[in-house]
């Protein structure tokens, strides 16, 4: 689950993390009375979309305007900037073409910023333990550091057993090259990161800019977290912060239902049971020259009505061109998918290619449903097969 900024700052606030001084507003009234308990005389005002690149993104009504990051120098200011910015659509690298509409603004103080650095806590799989990165190259993407400069990223891993000591984060804040006061300043803040991390189940902290200011102090200038999902049930305050017009309906509806499903940018819409079969048959797709929709997982223990749902989910993608059920029955039978897939091609009007690959219990039934059923379904003997079938029949049917 992810959050605003704001919201994360809130958070990291309480942990002793050091943030500017800010507020959230929803209209430009409210804009100018957060600025004016700030004082002033710079103001920041930031765009609160669930998307990175703000600063650099552009809005689709003025796409040679100003991005959605602004500092301004006056009240007036902030309200005439705070009416450009809201109910507009913002487009970044992260959004994608059809962007975000600005429904609310973070207004906040403005900061001398002497250096700005970068500094994200995550769980590396390839170590199984938490790691912190850090780079002087702040206000980048780390991804663009690491392709370009990957010498610049320092990464420490945290054993489990002991935890973050002060001796993590003097390494790290002597690897920024920090210095004086600004190392304890630094220290105080990354020990802080760690246990938001820990105690709120975080996947992801990031921290960028992170930023030395003129008087030596260490501040977060941008929040960014993201939560395991899995852990929220420990969390209802924060899962209180959920906006749901930031996510995707589709993907709101599938978590309601016990689906995993994740919308992609491809055509050919995917059902499987099992994560790792649903990421072979994706990959698998690529190979026969096409592009997976989404990845959509229906669990080993589906009923008709699930798979129904799942279906009707991806036939709700305008994007979806051809479909492809890829089934390998264990738990989960071939004839309940078979009678889910039917149910939902006549409720929806099926009117894509459908290519079925059912394989494992009940498998003959299943197979025999389908062909009963009276629609052109298409069907495929293995993955290889199937794959090959729905990209040729999304080809012809264009």
């Amino acid at each position: 689950m992810n959050i605003h900024e704001y919201q994360a700052k809130e958070l990291l606030a309480k942990y002793g993390v050091s943030v500017p001084k800010g507020g959230v507003a929803y209209t430009a009234d409210e804009a100018v009375k957060q600025a004016e308990a700030l004082g002033g005389p710079v103001y920041v005002v930031k765009s609160q979309i669930h998307a990175g690149g703000r600063g650099a993104g552009r809005f689709k009504n003025n796409p040679d305007g100003a991005g959605g990051v602004r500092v301004v120098k006056s009240v007036d200011d902030v309200r005439s900037n705070a009416q450009e910015m809201i109910g507009q659509i913002l487009v970044t690298k992260q959004s994608g073409t059809q962007g975000k509409e600005v429904k609310r603004l973070y207004i906040e103080d403005g900061c001398d910023i002497a250096r700005e650095l970068y500094l994200g806590m995550l769980l590396d799989r390839e170590t199984s333990r938490l790691t912190v990165m850090a780079s002087t190259e702040g206000g980048m993407e780390i991804e663009e550091v690491a392709a370009a400069t990957p010498d610049k990223i320092l990464k420490v891993a945290i054993d489990p057993a002991t935890g973050m000591m002060p001796f993590h984060a003097r390494q790290l804040a002597f690897g920024l090259g920090l210095e004086g006061k600004q190392v304890g300043s630094a220290v105080k803040l990354i020990l802080s990161l760690y246990k938001a991390f820990n105690d709120l189940d975080c996947s992801i902290i990031e921290i960028n800019p992170l930023v030395v200011t003129g008087a030596g102090d260490v501040m977060a200038l941008d929040a960014k977290i993201n939560f395991d999902d899995n852990a929220l049930f420990r969390h209802k305050d924060v899962e209180a912060l959920r906006d749901e017009d930031e996510e995707d309906p589709r993907e709101l509806e599938a978590a309601q239902h016990e689906l995993n499903y994740i919308r992609l940018d491809g055509n050919i819409g995917c059902m499987v049971n099992g994560a790792g079969l649903a990421m072979s048959t994706m990959d698998i797709i690529k190979l026969y020259g096409g592009d997976p929709a989404n990845f959509l997982d229906v669990g080993g223990g589906a009923t008709k009505e699930r798979v129904t749902t799942a279906f009707k989910i991806i036939l709700s993608d305008p994007k979806v061109e051809g479909i492809l059920v890829n089934i390998f029955g264990g738990i989960m039978r071939c004839d309940v998918i078979a009678e889910g897939v039917v149910a939902a091609a006549r409720e929806v009007s099926l009117n894509v290619p459908l290519v079925v690959r059912l394989e494992g219990t009940n498998v003959e039934q299943g197979k025999k449903i389908l062909a009963d059923s009276g629609l052109p379904i298409i069907s495929a003997q293995d993955l290889g097969d199937a794959a090959e079938k729905v990209v040729k029949a999304v080809k012809e049917a264009n």
